[in-house]
């Protein structure tokens, strides 16, 4: 029997990754889509406090995380959030982890100098494991994660006709090469106005579309498409596993306890119609943002505050299509038609017959 099964795009966690140099906006963009998204956020900021300058934006918890900036100290942070009940994670930034105070670069230099007579490659033996620690504890985590990352002008120098100059190539995040492979989205955010430009996309919602500012709809929309999979427990449960018999009168093993789904949460179903009604009104992006946003001015209260009946009355609201008041029609005067005037009769012609 092959192992091969169909392949089925399920539910999944958000990885999204948010790059670019000082003052792009990548926390501001971040706590927007977070709030968009949906949940309980936590922030883990190594920026220094710059994270609660936006407290004004949405409810959040941060953990200021002062240096060294080890991988076990992110690992560590990242835990404690899970087990807190956090459903978004926002790493402001993962830069530190890399080339932070404390961070691998550090190191392993001291590592180098330390243990190995400055021999850098030995020292990356041992601290290579610890970083990849660190990458697994945010891809295995049960909550979304959205990492910032600093970028930086990538230069090379060249040679043309004799002279040498200096090409640039583009913007750098300052992480482990390859780190962007880790995430499912990787938006890189640039100064001027802030612009997002998706330079890696498994979702396919960020491609061929114009470079914009990130804001709540794009969280909306993330959250509409990592739900939109199929569910693993219903489209294909765990096979049985079968036991082979050790001795003739050995007895059976027990059979594995079926673990029940668990019981429907009420407002997540209320939250999934009212996206679904927006989307198939065209309120998306900025159009959904604006929407929410006057339904939380009308409700008075923010929408992570929502109860069901104020989900059942914004999709009654939504559902409610707008009425147009039409003048009274007045009715045209009635066209005077002349009366008919009779006409005479011709007088019948004799019947030959009759003189007969």
């Amino acid at each position: 029997m092959s192992n091969f099964q169909k392949a089925v795009r399920r539910q999944a966690r958000l990885r999204l990754a948010l790059t670019g140099p000082s003052g792009s906006g990548k926390t501001y963009s971040a706590l927007l889509v977070a709030k968009g998204m949906g949940g309980k956020i936590a922030l883990i900021d190594t920026e220094k406090g710059s994270a609660s300058l936006y407290s004004h934006l949405v409810d959040f918890d941060v953990l200021e995380l002062q240096p060294p900036y080890t991988p076990e100290k992110f690992t560590a942070a990242i835990k404690e959030a899970k087990e807190a009940g956090y459903n978004i994670l926002i790493l402001d930034s993962i830069t530190h982890e890399w080339s932070g105070v404390g961070g691998c670069l550090e190191l392993v230099d001291e590592i180098a100098k330390a243990k190995y007579k400055g021999n850098s490659w030995s020292a990356w033996n041992e601290i290579t494991p610890r970083h990849r620690d660190f990458i697994d504890s945010m891809l295995q985590s049960d909550m979304h994660i959205i990492a910032t990352m600093r970028s930086k002008t990538e230069t090379v120098q060249t040679e043309e006709q004799g002279r040498k100059t200096v090409k640039k190539l583009g913007m750098k995040s300052e992480q482990r090469d390859g780190s962007d492979y880790e995430f499912t989205t990787v938006l890189d955010i640039v100064h001027d106005g802030h612009y997002a430009t998706a330079s890696k996309d498994r979702t396919g919602l960020f491609t061929g579309r114009d470079p914009k500012p990130l804001n709540e709809g794009v969280g909306v929309m993330l959250m509409e498409w990592l739900q939109s999979g199929a569910a693993a427990a219903l489209e294909h449960p765990a096979p049985e596993r079968k036991y082979e018999k050790l001795a003739p009168d050995a007895p059976p093993p027990p059979k594995q306890p079926v673990k029940e789904p668990p019981p429907a949460d009420p407002i997540a179903a209320k939250k999934a119609e009212m996206k679904k009604v927006m989307r198939e009104q065209g309120l998306v992006m900025d159009k959904g943002a604006e929407k929410l946003k006057e339904f939380e001015a009308n409700i008075g209260k923010p929408v992570t505050a929502w109860t069901v009946a104020d989900y059942s009355s914004v999709i009654a609201e939504l559902r409610t299509p707008a009425t147009k008041t039409e003048p009274p029609v007045t009715p045209a005067p009635a066209e005077k038609v002349p009366p008919v005037q009779p006409t005479a009769q011709a007088a019948p012609a004799n019947n030959p017959l009759d003189e007969v």
